[in-house]
């Protein structure tokens, strides 16, 4: 027996595709399970997911406590009686598992999983990936649906994972693949570099503020601490803004010397220079 449909409209976000990849919960047993698979799902534009035979009945409140802003995708979550036929519709299937089986099948890691899914949803097919219950995840017969296994590398000695967290796994490869996030943007990136002469003119300015504050001392050592600064300066990526501020900080730190400045001297231990 079937209740409601998977097959929502288009929501904000999703990628620009003929279907995405529908997610098959095998035997849930947990409420907050299910709605922190759906929320992770919708974390990474996947909006498709059907429900064989979970423990607790449908709907489930503690489901839509967890899903949290995706309570929409469990509204539209379809509910099957058996995995064969939450599975009947598609083309091709990937069935989740840590442990390896000894069924004869490709196995894949998550993200090889979901770049042959992409691959093979522009080509037209309808796939999904079926996840097992908690305790014992998918037994062989549900696997033995599935033309591909996704294996997901854990510690040998605790394999086990949470039905969400395996959900969220894949859901973040389908992301990847489907560059749904944004690029990572640097700030610094947005301002201008500094010229060489900008940097070349902070450098001398340091130089004099240092000089007359007492810095290159002893004498024997001098240049090579000027040497040690312009290099210093040079291989850093300044911006404009960088070099205003650099020169804002030499500014302040001159004003509060004297008029005639800080003879050389024996500094404290750690002042620098060596």
């Amino acid at each position: 027996m079937t209740t409601r449909g998977d097959q929502p409209g288009r929501h904000d976000g999703a990628p620009d595709l003929p279907a995405r990849p529908v997610m098959v919960l095998v035997a849930p047993q947990m409420g907050e399970n299910i709605g922190a698979a759906a929320r992770a799902m919708w974390n990474f534009g996947l909006d498709r997911m059907r429900l064989v035979g979970p423990r607790d009945g449908w709907p489930n409140p503690k489901a839509v406590a967890m899903a949290s802003g995706a309570g929409r995708l469990l509204d539209e979550a379809a509910i099957h009686a058996t995995t064969e036929d939450a599975v009947a519709d598609l083309d091709h299937v990937y069935a989740t598992t840590a442990r390896r089986r000894g069924l004869t099948k490709p196995v894949l890691t998550p993200a090889e999983a979901m770049g042959d899914a992409l691959e093979r949803i522009r080509r037209g097919q309808r796939v999904g990936f079926l996840f097992g219950p908690e305790r014992s995840g998918l037994a062989n017969e549900d696997v033995a649906l599935a033309g591909t296994i996704v294996s997901i590398p854990t510690n040998p000695a605790f394999s086990s994972l949470n039905l969400a967290q395996s959900v969220l796994l894949l859901a973040y490869e389908w992301g990847r693949v489907t560059d749904l996030t944004p690029p990572a943007v640097n700030p610094e990136m947005e301002r201008r570099p500094a010229s060489r002469a900008e940097v070349t003119a902070l450098t001398r300015r340091w130089e004099e503020a240092l000089e007359r504050a007492g810095w290159f001392w002893p004498e024997e050592k001098a240049e090579g601490m000027r040497l040690g600064l312009r290099n210093m300066l040079a291989r850093l990526d300044l911006t404009d803004r960088d070099v205003r501020t650099l020169h804002g900080m030499v500014k302040a730190l001159a004003d509060a010397l004297p008029p005639e400045g800080r003879r050389p001297g024996p500094r404290k231990r750690g002042a620098g220079g060596d």
